[in-house]
């Protein structure tokens, strides 16, 4: 099974699982149409790799498609998109 990502607005938060196992995090405050990521958390117990990779995209895919922008607080996202600069676009 392919880890998914959903955005949990009830919580701030992007969520990566599999199934209904919860494998990470991306916090963030919305601002209007721009998000803005505080902090990014992945099981590293998990076993998998690339999963912080995978939840930022998609969270990033996501707030494109809702014509956001984003304010990179967390180092992990703000990293992700200097390494995929198909995603500066996005910056706020």
């Amino acid at each position: 099974m392919e880890p998914t990502v959903t955005d949990a607005p009830d919580a701030s938060r992007y969520e990566i699982r599999e199934g209904e196992q919860l494998l990470g995090h991306a916090d963030y405050e919305r601002r209007g149409d721009t998000v803005v990521f505080t902090h990014t958390e992945v099981d590293q117990d998990s076993g998998r790799s690339g999963l912080g990779s995978t939840l930022v995209r998609g969270a990033l895919d996501d707030v494109r498609a809702k014509g956001g922008t984003v304010v990179a607080q967390c180092s992990f996202v703000r990293g992700y998109i200097d390494k995929h600069q198909e995603y500066a676009d996005l910056v706020a």
